[in-house]
């Protein structure tokens, strides 16, 4: 695998206002985003994990620079995207391209396959509308959808299908980056194998750099090369895939590793179980934000003062204060 950052994301941070009513103004901000930092390497897949409301799409969001943040910067290549303008950002949008989480909304429910998928060549003047099928079948075939499926709508097709209709959409215009956000979340557990190992194939043959978010660590350690795991807006922890499911430094990964089903029913492991709530993402306190459900925390260290993200091991990030 090539060493060559392709994704370097720095200090970023973005929040969202949140209004108590209509006519009440502004109540506070949620930070969803919190000064996080990582890079994707050149042909690999990050796996980016976490509970739901955790950040995780705002990342995807920012990365593709369809939000702006608040601070801080992501480079593609060594290039602000936030700077870009015009032709460079169309060109931006060209070298990287999503996977979206639902394979029914993302489809235009008025638009055959053939014009769904082959749009951007357009857009992007790589083919005209006389050789387009062409080109659109090959990629329908590369993703394994039948030819005679050009003319035929979204609704006429499963949902593992219509999932393979993005891919292909993401594909046509040959990015370098693909950020697949709970790409297989919505689908049954046998087409999400299958979909799964297409992306694993589609990787090798095209050398491609996957940022893959997902909820289910069992997915996410069967697919990447590195993990990250958030929570309210930051990233606790970050290392190489086998190290991390093998010794986590940080409780709350500990705490979603326990969580994840075992294939034999007779085999035991050892649950952690947290106690409380997620607290509030509006308006939080200093210190560590796991420490209230942390069952290590101790209470002159870490509920005021922030861990900082340090390596632990060889590529090894977490932020503990107790470990």
């Amino acid at each position: 695998m090539d060493t060559t950052s392709l994704l370097d994301v720095i200090d970023l941070k973005k929040s969202f206002p949140v209004s108590k009513g209509l006519f009440s103004g502004d109540s506070g901000c949620i930070q969803a985003v919190n000064g996080i930092n990582f890079s994707i390497v050149q042909g690999e897949i990050l796996g980016l994990v976490g509970e739901s409301g955790c950040g995780k799409s705002t990342v995807a969001r920012l990365a593709l620079n369809l939000d702006r943040p608040d601070s801080g910067s992501i480079l593609f290549k060594g290039d602000n995207i936030f700077d870009l303008r015009q032709d460079a950002l169309k060109q931006f949008r060209r070298r990287v391209q999503i996977i979206f989480q639902d394979p029914f909304s993302s489809l235009n429910p008025r638009k055959k396959v053939g014009s769904i998928i082959g749009e951007p060549l357009l857009i992007h003047n790589i083919a005209t509308r006389r050789n387009m099928p062409e080109k659109v079948i090959r990629l329908m075939e590369l993703v394994g959808l039948r030819p005679e499926y050009y003319d035929r709508y979204p609704h006429e097709f499963s949902s593992g299908q219509r999932q393979r209709i993005g891919i292909a959409r993401a594909l046509c215009l040959t990015p370098e980056l693909i950020v697949a956000d709970e790409p297989v979340s919505a689908l049954d557990v046998s087409i999400q194998a299958q979909t799964i190992n297409l992306l694993l194939d589609l990787q090798k043959q095209f050398g491609l750099t996957y940022l893959f978010i997902s909820h289910d660590l069992s997915i996410v350690r069967h697919v990447s090369t590195r993990v990250a795991v958030m929570y309210l807006g930051k990233i606790v922890e970050l290392g190489p895939n086998a190290r991390l499911y093998e010794r986590s430094f940080h409780p709350y990964t500990e705490a979603l590793l326990s969580a994840v089903p075992v294939p034999d029913p007779g085999e035991k492991k050892p649950r952690v179980i947290l106690n409380g709530d997620p607290p509030s993402p509006i308006g939080r306190r200093a210190g560590c934000a796991f420490a209230d459900r942390c069952p290590i925390a101790d209470p002159a260290m870490c509920f005021d003062n922030e861990p900082p993200f340090v390596e632990k091991a060889a590529g090894h990030w977490a932020s503990c204060h107790k470990r």
